[in-house]
């Protein structure tokens, strides 16, 4: 499945342009919303898509919407039909 070079997924987030925004580090971040910092990075970097339980603790830390935080491109998805 094409999409985000590094998963193949067609999920982007921009966590650390409101980590940035809130001065919180990946470490604040995660103790705020009870992961690991290795799950904030993985995030980050597009190597994990969040459960939704976690994509809305997330969005609510911030105070934002969902869509805000995380794009769903459904355009880099494809349907091939044999």
């Amino acid at each position: 499945m094409p999409g985000n070079t590094e998963t193949g997924k067609p999920m982007k987030n921009k966590i650390k342009v409101f980590r940035a925004m809130h001065d919180l580090t990946q470490e604040d971040l995660a103790q705020a919303i009870g992961v690991t910092r290795q799950t904030i990075l993985a995030i980050e970097k597009g190597k994990y898509v969040p459960s939704l339980d976690l994509a809305f603790k997330i969005s609510r830390h911030f105070q934002v919407n969902i869509e805000e935080v995380f794009v769903y491109d459904e355009a880099v998805l494809t349907v091939t039909v044999d």
